[in-house]
Order: structure tokens, then sequence, then C-alpha cells
């Protein structure tokens, strides 16, 4: 699992193109990169692809983070306990308080 770990650079994402239900059919199939030809333009497009996930995956477990420290908010009449969340998540206890106080820290920060 990815450290709750906030990266202060955020990267531009490369443009995820719509994958159309029948190329997403064909397990060879993946953001048309099997069609390239040159290896440089396959290099290219293959490394903005992953600097976009890796900043997607990034972004989503700060969201995640949020989310388990809200939850766990003891405000919340209905909050949960931190066994909970990890059992929703399919995390350890450990990580899930971890999660709490990541997304704790996330929700302190000031907006810029």
């Amino acid at each position: 699992m990815p450290q709750p770990e906030r990266n202060e650079q955020r990267l531009r994402p490369a443009p995820l193109l719509f994958e159309p239900s029948a190329a997403v059919a064909d397990p060879e199939h993946f953001f048309d990169l099997e069609s390239m030809d040159d290896p440089k333009e396959l290099l290219g497009r293959a490394t903005e692809l992953a600097l976009a996930f890796r900043a997607a995956t990034d972004r989503a477990v700060e969201f995640q983070a949020v989310a388990a420290a809200q939850l766990a908010d003891p405000r919340r009449f209905d909050r949960l306990t931190t066994a909970d969340i990890a059992e929703r998540a399919e995390w350890t206890e450990d990580y899930a308080r971890k999660m709490v106080e990541f997304g704790r820290s996330l929700l302190n920060q000031p907006r810029s």
C-alpha cells in the first residue's frame, strides 16, 4: 500500500484518453499504446500515462485519508472506529489509524 505522504510538487497528469468498451474488451489494448510503432513516441506516451496514474493514485489516497478522518471524527454521532474503517477500505487497522492521522493533517492545512 502507498505510504500516506503528501507530495508537495503536483505533477500535471497526461490526459487519459477515453477507452471505448470494445477496446477495453481486448486484453492487449491499453490506451492505444500497442499500436505505436515508434519507440520514442511509445516511451513518451507510456511515461505520460505512468505519471498520470501516479498523480491520480496520490490524489485518490489523499481523498481516502480525508474520508477516513471525517468518518473517525469524534464529533460525529455515527463515527466509525479505525477497525470499522479498516474493514470497509480493506486495510489493516494500523494503516487505517495512519490514514486517519494523515487525513486530519490534510484537513487542518490552510487552503491556498
